[in-house]
């Protein structure tokens, strides 16, 4: 099969030049700059380019990622300090709040005692939240699932075994 001008690199003849002569063709429909340089480039040069652009690509996201990555991280930071002031101010109310408490109790009964229950009362508070927390942290397993589907991990990849 002889390669005519007509001819894409397949050997298949262009659609966009039959009937018409190459003059004709190019007054109708220009080629494209990919059509262009799939004619005069070669498979080299095309994977070249390729890998200019898919190398250039990947810098350009891993970039954008490094961006967002740090402005979460700032933000993060921020919202992180405004938890730990919102903390420290909820500790000077209940502070304040048990000192007026213990003022109050003692106009009705000596301040010492007064302080005594008000210190009792967060005795109380301290062991059912302490009671609490480690039974929260005896109910914690690991990572059940995840020790169930890397067990049945090396079945699968061991081939002389059947996987289950």
């Amino acid at each position: 099969m002889s390669s005519t001008p007509h001819d894409n690199p397949l050997g298949r003849p262009d659609p966009r030049l039959e009937g018409a002569g190459a003059h004709a063709a190019s007054d109708d429909l220009p080629m494209t700059e990919p059509e262009v340089r799939a004619r005069t480039e070669s498979l080299g040069e095309m994977f070249s380019s390729f890998a200019d652009h898919f190398s250039t690509l990947m810098r350009q996201e891993l970039a954008l990622a490094k961006a967002e990555a740090t402005d979460t991280a700032k933000k993060a930071g921020t919202g992180a300090g405004m938890f730990a002031g919102a903390g420290v101010a909820a500790f000077f109310l209940l502070m304040f709040l048990s000192l007026a408490l213990m003022w109050a109790l003692g106009s009705v009964i000596h301040l010492g005692w007064a302080a005594l229950i008000v210190a009792g009362v967060w005795a109380i508070a301290l062991a059912v939240l302490a009671v609490i927390g480690k039974n929260r942290f005896n109910e914690m397993k690991g990572l059940p699932q995840t020790q169930d589907t890397m067990q049945d991990i090396p079945p699968t990849v061991n081939p002389s075994k059947e996987t289950p």
